[in-house]
């Protein structure tokens, strides 16, 4: 399920790496029994809620519910994706990653290598350029932080860069893998030409495309690379890497429509800002800014144009907005974007701006209710009808039963929130928290097989479930059996290998349940577990048979010996309680 990176060097990765020591490398912790704790680094805290179990090899935060192995750590905390943690992961385990024979090849180390020389060849064509220079001077930037961003000059001509990095076809080849090259009637040429030249990085650092700005007005203003085997412009967001570069969790990140508006701020201290690459934020780049920060702050140009990129960025926020995540959005006067801004009123007074910047729920309903009329009935109905949808958007917690509140007192009318939140048992769950998952029969066995896969031993004879069609079942069985042939696995390994399963996530909520108790004790409620699996289906199988008077004497035996059966697994459990 590693996609192109084979299960068994990710069963083996997970062996040989010890998830104390990565995240040790990165957070302090402290020695608390048989596990170690720490203050999370996913949300604020003053007492430790942050977990990690060297026999699980699994971390968990009872605060923000944030958990996993130390890939999906290094994919939180680092914001990689899987294939990137793992050769993070297998790198400092001194171990090369294999690939799957019958799967298309990981973009070769040569193309990134081409991708830092064209970087290094802009940045020295723009020492060689007085008009380059002149133009960054004008628009304020030092050299300093020119030097940072890796800021470079594509000189005009059909083909400067072919000729110093395409020394061979396959040189050529390579530069067109990359978008460097463009094909026309008269032949291959320079994508790039008589542009400043802003190279973008990955999340790991390494140059995977480039922004071009025009210093005249003869083709587009702006050119991007288009999309390759390196880059795809909706997973990535220019500057992110120097800012989480910068400092390793952001307090907040300020998000801006372009690569001069990132450079700017910069310069003027604010190291904590980036940009979508010409699209609309979506939802997975929604994700990675929260990675990076839990406040993010989208910075516009306040015209209709810049409303409507904000709105597309509230859309693909409202389902990451999980608790301790905030968004708000800061519209700029017509005709002033951040870079004009910062410059002529300072740091200072764009910083109190941001400060003020308008949260998400204001902004949310001031949308809607400025579409409707308010003092009619009607009005207010559509409101509700405009602005559920996307509250519904919102996960359980605080901050949802909060808007979903406020669009009640817009209405001026009780709503049903029929989401379906399941209710604890004995009761229902305290605002702000996730409501907890009620501890079944088929949840209980299904976490100690997470937690402990050497336990399906215990799991007895599958006969006794057949034709059973509960819910979960299948997972069971199917779960059963992958740890029959794994038992010595742990909690992470498990998990990672299901994790393309559709039952990943589910899973992974039962890793996180508290299990106390001794080895023989857990055995015997994974037992118990089964026995209750195996009461409900006898108690259904009884429920589904015809009316006593309806059956003939052969299912009248069948009907006696499930009535005696569901008995003695009554007693059974009975006697294991007392």
């Amino acid at each position: 399920m590693g996609g192109l990176i084979p299960e068994s060097f990710i069963e083996e990765l997970l062996a040989r790496a010890d998830i104390v020591e990565v995240i040790e490398r990165r957070v302090p912790m402290k020695r608390a029994g048989r596990e170690y704790q720490a203050c999370c680094p996913f949300h604020d805290e003053k007492t430790p809620s942050f977990t990690v179990s060297p026999q699980k090899q699994f971390y968990h935060c009872f605060g923000c519910g944030a958990h996993g192995s130390a890939i999906g750590f290094l994919m939180n905390y680092e914001g990689l994706e899987f294939v990137d943690a793992v050769e993070d992961l297998a790198r400092h385990a001194g171990l090369e990653v294999p690939r799957e024979a019958s799967q298309k090849p990981r973009p070769s180390a040569g193309l990134y290598e081409l991708m830092e020389s064209a970087a290094a060849y802009y940045q020295g064509e723009l020492k060689q350029s007085q008009a380059a220079i002149d133009y960054l001077k004008q628009r304020g930037l030092s050299g300093e932080v020119s030097r940072e961003f890796g800021i470079g000059f594509a000189p005009a001509g059909w083909d400067k860069l072919l000729k110093r990095l395409g020394s061979d076809e396959k040189r050529v080849s390579l530069l067109q893998r990359a978008g460097m090259l463009s094909q026309g009637k008269s032949g291959t040429y320079d994508k790039f030409r008589h542009r400043i030249m802003f190279p973008i990085h990955d999340r790991r650092g390494r140059v995977i495309a480039f922004g071009g700005r025009a210093l005249d007005d003869d083709g587009p203003k702006y050119l991007n690379s288009p999309e390759t085997e390196l880059f795809h412009k909706g997973r990535e967001l220019y500057g992110l890497y120097l800012a989480r570069k910068s400092q390793a969790k952001l307090d907040r990140i300020i998000v801006v429509e372009g690569y001069m508006d990132v450079v700017a701020l910069a310069q003027f201290g604010f190291r904590n800002c980036v940009a979508t690459l010409g699209t609309a934020t979506n939802s997975e780049q929604a994700e990675l800014l929260f990675r990076a920060a839990d406040e993010v702050i989208f910075c516009f140009d306040g015209d209709r144009a810049g409303r409507k990129a904000a709105w597309r960025a509230l859309e693909a926020t409202l389902p990451r907005l999980r608790e301790g995540r905030q968004a708000k959005f800061l519209f700029l006067p017509e005709g002033e974007d951040p870079d004009t801004m910062v410059r002529s009123k300072g740091a200072e007074t764009f910083s109190a701006l941001l400060d003020e910047a308008q949260p998400l729920s204001g902004f949310l309903f001031d949308h809607f209710t400025a579409e409707v009329d308010m003092s009619s009935i009607d009005g207010r109905a559509r409101l509700v009808e405009l602005a559920r949808p996307q509250v519904d958007q919102i996960p359980p917690g605080v901050f949802h039963d909060m808007m979903f509140s406020r669009l009640e007192a817009l209405a001026q009318h009780r709503l049903d929130d029929s989401r379906g939140k399941p209710p604890l048992p004995g009761g229902t769950a305290p605002i702000g928290r996730k409501p907890a998952q009620k501890r079944t029969p088929m949840r209980i066995a299904l976490a100690h097989l997470v937690q402990n896969p050497k336990l399906s031993s215990e799991a007895g004879d599958a006969g006794v479930l057949s034709g059973c069609d509960l819910p979960g079942v299948e997972i069971y069985r199917e779960l059963v059996d992958f740890c029959a042939k794994r038992p010595n696995m742990t909690t992470a390994q498990l998990l990672e290998l299901w994790r393309e399963h559709p039952a990943y996530s589910h899973l992974g909520t039962l890793a996180t349940w508290q299990l106390p108790g001794e080895e023989k004790q857990l055995a015997q409620e994974f037992r118990d577990a089964v026995t209750g699996l195996e009461l409900q289906w006898t108690e259904a199988r009884i429920s589904r048979m015809p009316k006593i008077v309806d059956l003939g004497p052969e299912e009248r035996a069948t009907l006696l010996q499930l009535q005696q059966h569901r008995q003695t697994l009554i007693e059974a459990l009975q006697g294991e309680k007392s």
